[in-house]
């Protein structure tokens, strides 16, 4: 990069392939350490430094957050960073000894897009709370109604006033008949 750096106007573009070093992102879905990076990479030259612009190409793996199926799931990503001549306090990045690292510009860019909850499809059911099944696994799945129990009294009150309407009175005897 010797030949671009302090030369305004001058632009390079690569294309790149690059083994990850690291699991790129935590959770439940990762790109995974040993895969491929694609980077299609611009690096313009400024009058302050280097404009390095980009697109990330992988594929992350991990388990969806509702089922817990394994998924594979395209990243595709962009990014853009200036990186400065000078130590200005104002820029994140600088250019050292002709030389600027990618690498965590690469790594946001990557672990950002990451979903925080994937999901192998948007309708997925997720599990059973009950048995922790999958409930795309279970025929004929209805989920059990469940209560809350303070709602109970006016489900007592809401069968007593169907047992008067049936010729009960409030207190639980029968209605006299005329």
């Amino acid at each position: 990069m010797y030949d671009l750096v302090h030369r305004p106007g001058e632009m390079r573009e690569s294309e790149l392939d690059l083994v990850v070093p690291a699991k790129l992102g935590e959770g439940l879905i990762a790109v995974p350490e040993g895969s491929t990076l694609e980077i299609d990479l611009r690096i313009e030259v400024l009058h302050d430094g280097l404009l390095t612009s980009g697109h990330v190409s992988a594929e992350a793996v991990g388990e969806c957050s509702r089922c817990l199926k394994p998924i594979d799931q395209s990243v595709e990503v962009d990014f853009a960073e200036l990186f400065a001549y000078s130590d200005d306090e104002a820029f994140d990045y600088r250019v050292q000894d002709d030389h600027v690292d990618l690498e965590p510009v690469v790594r946001d860019a990557v672990v950002l897009s990451l979903p925080f909850q994937p999901v192998c499809r948007p309708d997925c059911p997720g599990l059973d709370p009950e048995t922790g099944e999958r409930v795309e696994d279970m025929v004929d799945y209805h989920p059990r109604e469940v209560l809350d129990p303070r709602w109970a009294v006016l489900g007592e009150l809401s069968e007593l006033t169907e047992r008067v309407g049936d010729g009960v009175t409030a207190d639980g005897d029968p209605k006299p008949t005329d």
